[in-house]
């Protein structure tokens, strides 16, 4: 295992470490927000709580929240990676992930570098943000496509990439 190979697994394993430490702490506050009762339930009668449980569990599991729909565009692309982002601990705006994505490929999925070194050597650069399939590979973000050229998948793996590299896509202003 090369010494870069052994920096990127490092990485990886500590954002993982992170993110299960981020969802477990989310989960317990969430577990006791939803178990403390209100003040206005600990004054209830226990009759009057009971009816009031009943119609909760009741309106609960029937009503969904609905998912989020973003544009099939390069703004919802960017939207929902944010979205993403956030849940995940990637840094990140609306506007350095655009002007990088403007820079790389004039906002075009398909977008593909073959004449560059990466191309030359059998990788070439591909999608919004031009990632390489082993770059893709090392940092794509878990719940999205596993596909290089997919919008989203691209832009979160590239900003997982440059947020372990340079500490957020933000600050990236060249090629990268």
């Amino acid at each position: 295992m090369t010494a870069r190979t052994q920096t990127i697994t490092s990485r990886i394993a500590r954002l993982r470490k992170f993110s299960v430490a981020g969802i477990a702490t989310a989960g317990a506050a969430a577990a006791a927000i939803t178990l403390a009762p209100s003040p206005a339930h600990a004054a209830e009668p226990a009759s009057a709580s009971a009816s009031t449980a009943k119609a909760s569990a009741a309106d609960s599991s029937t009503a969904e929240k609905p998912k989020k729909v973003y544009a099939d565009n390069l703004d919802g692309w960017i939207k929902e990676a944010l979205d993403i982002m956030k849940a995940k601990g990637i840094p990140g705006s609306y506007e350095g992930l655009h002007r990088n994505i403007m820079r790389e490929s004039s906002g075009n999925p398909n977008a593909q570098n073959n004449w560059d070194v990466n191309a030359q050597n059998g990788t070439p650069s591909k999608g919004l943000l031009q990632v390489i399939q082993p770059t893709f590979e090392a940092y794509h973000v878990a719940g999205t496509a596993h596909d290089l050229t997919d919008p989203v998948a691209n832009i979160t793996a590239a900003a997982n990439y440059a947020a372990d590299r340079y500490g957020s896509i933000d600050n990236v202003n060249s090629a990268y």
